[in-house]
């Protein structure tokens, strides 16, 4: 039921609005940004947008974001605005921007139409950035959720520019690559186990892999900050490698391995972190979080949250509103 509820990246969006007069807290790090002056000036007839990138040669890409979204303003100017991914985007992409706030009419295909709202929804785009990829087909062939660095991104953007989506899940291409950009880091939450079928208690499960290009900054920025520590200290915490054929029992009692885990969890981004309760999946963050975004997620988890909340997001608006009218401040950045 509350498997599919992450990645988190519109905490902005259900930010509730908070009088002066009652609000004593602030936010911090709530980025603008603008969209770079090069994406494609579409009339959002996206059939047509299709017809011109196969002309070109070309995948169409959706870049679709709100206001003032921190993760949104770091994946434009990381990808989009310098560096070696932006002039491949450009050579093999046409991006248009949706507002997934906005009302602008879109022409989806001869019969289809939508505002940038419905489609968002139709998109089943929950989150900020998401970044959808369309084939010569106008059909959607990966979707990205949340902000991605700039090594990641380039193997999302080699797998769909070399058409890879037709024979692969981009987890099988990515361990193709065969590219190693991290050693493992310890922690001292991290526990040793092979069977997680005996913890019924709050369990987080930490995949990583050599090939992991935003672990260190998820050491070094995430996993030692004093209220996440708080929020972890709650939880049994495993780190498992994705490339391991390591024996282990699931916790449904499941013997198998850690490969094979990570392939029936349907993990495509590392660290990719699934949260357990009672020995079920309750939420997962498979993008990247800052501190404040993975705390609450795990006191969502951790304080059974979930069992008055059917979804993170619906959890984060009145937690949100709590903590600034109790004087807290919240900082939305690293």
């Amino acid at each position: 039921m509350y498997r599919y509820l992450l990645p988190l990246f519109i905490l902005l969006y259900l930010l509730p609005a908070v009088s002066a007069d009652t609000a004593q807290g602030k936010t911090h790090g709530d980025t603008s940004f603008t969209i770079p002056d090069w994406f494609k000036h579409s009339f959002l007839e996206i059939t047509d947008d299709v017809r011109e990138a196969k002309d070109s040669n070309k995948h169409v890409m959706l870049f679709m974001h709100i206001e003032r979204c921190p993760y949104c303003s770091r994946m434009l100017n990381e990808n989009f605005r310098e560096g070696n991914n932006k002039t491949f985007i450009q050579n093999n992409f046409d991006v248009i921007d949706i507002n997934i706030r906005g009302d602008r009419e879109i022409q989806w295909d001869e019969k289809t139409q939508y505002n940038e709202k419905s489609l968002a929804r139709e998109l089943n785009v929950h989150f900020t950035p998401t970044i959808v990829f369309l084939n010569t087909a106008g059909q959607k062939v990966y979707q990205v959720n949340g902000y991605r660095n700039p090594e990641d991104f380039k193997h999302v953007l080699n797998y769909v520019s070399q058409k890879q989506y037709t024979t692969l899940k981009l987890t099988d291409y990515i361990i193709n690559q065969k590219t190693s950009v991290y050693h493992f880091r310890s922690h001292p939450l991290f526990t040793q186990t092979t069977d997680f079928s005996k913890y019924k208690g709050p369990l987080a499960v930490i995949y990583e892999d050599k090939s992991c290009a935003g672990c260190d900054e998820f050491h070094s920025k995430v996993l030692t900050h004093k209220t996440v520590l708080a929020e972890l200290e709650k939880f049994t915490v495993v780190r498992l490698d994705t490339h391991s054929d390591q024996p282990i029992t699931d916790t449904s009692g499941n013997k198998t391995s850690a490969r094979d885990w990570a392939k029936k969890l349907k993990l495509d981004y590392r660290p990719g972190i699934v949260l357990f309760d009672k020995g079920v999946e309750v939420s997962r963050a498979d993008g990247h979080l800052y501190h404040f975004h993975f705390k609450e997620l795990l006191r969502y988890v951790a304080e059974g949250f979930y069992l008055q909340y059917p979804s993170y997001l619906q959890y984060l608006a009145p937690r949100q509103k709590e903590l600034l009218e109790s004087g807290v401040d919240i900082d939305y950045s690293l």
